[in-house]
């Protein structure tokens, strides 16, 4: 079993938890008289003629481990938004990222920003629990989804007025992101099975992607010189997280990272 297996086995446990205390059907009608949450709000974001910028929030990854050992992340979260970032990410996975559900709704009460939950969706159930959180995007893996179950969730977020970020790696999983009807892509430069980065992959894959779609460019950010190849490349939007939870001042650094653009 991979990272990636491993990572997704603990979310289908996780998941069984929750339903122990709220169970789906709750969750669903929860999530359907949800005010907040604005998958309109999160797509502008990413469509404006300017490069967009995703800033992250988490405190630790797989690959790295503890990124951020002081990690206030309310206060990140607004450094981002005082900086400019066009949506943030919150990791909300517990074991491998250190995240978690409060981390997020916190954040969510303290910030404007479009918000996307960056969790490992293994179950529909998930989906309905972003809306409730507050979230305006989920994130999608088609490297642990089939395309039938990724354009099943699509649906369900247009029902609840989401987003979708749906992360693809190779052409195989482009295809199958375009067939289920996805609005927005991701190419993650970071192989998800080891953890190892290759930037060629933006390159490589898009072509592959429509030019009515949204291309987010996922993983390996580490200088204004790689936004500006991104951006050549054809990007419209980068997600970016270790280099800015790195950094010692965010909002220089993510200013420095946009003069790129």
């Amino acid at each position: 079993m991979n990272i990636l297996e491993e990572i997704a086995a603990y979310a289908k446990f996780r998941v069984e938890v929750d339903k122990n205390k709220i169970p789906l059907d709750e969750i669903k009608t929860l999530a359907r008289n949800s005010k907040v949450g604005d998958g309109k709000k999160f797509l502008a974001a990413l469509t404006r003629d300017e490069l967009s910028f995703i800033c992250e929030v988490k405190k630790a990854s797989p690959s790295k481990g503890i990124i951020a050992e002081n990690f206030p992340y309310v206060e990140i979260a607004k450094e981002y938004e005082v900086a400019g970032a066009d949506c943030i990410s919150c990791l909300t996975e517990p074991k491998y990222f250190l995240g978690s559900d409060e981390i997020f709704t916190q954040i969510r009460a303290e910030v404007s920003t479009p918000m996307l939950r960056k969790d490992f969706t293994v179950d529909e159930y998930q989906i309905y629990q972003a809306k409730v959180m507050g979230a305006d995007a989920v994130l999608l893996i088609c490297a642990i989804l089939d395309e039938a179950t990724i354009e099943r969730y699509l649906k369900i977020c247009a029902e609840l007025n989401l987003a979708s970020l749906v992360e693809t790696h190779n052409e195989n999983e482009i295809k199958m992101a375009l067939t289920a009807g996805a609005e927005i892509i991701g190419v993650n430069n970071r192989n998800l099975k080891n953890f190892t980065v290759d930037f060629s992959n933006a390159a490589r894959l898009r072509e592959l992607i429509p030019p009515n779609k949204i291309y987010v460019a996922e993983s390996g950010v580490k200088s204004s010189a790689d936004v500006a190849t991104l951006k050549k490349i054809g990007a419209d939007a980068v997600l970016i997280g270790e280099t800015l939870m790195r950094a010692a001042n965010k909002k220089i650094m993510l200013t420095n990272l946009k003069k790129s653009k």
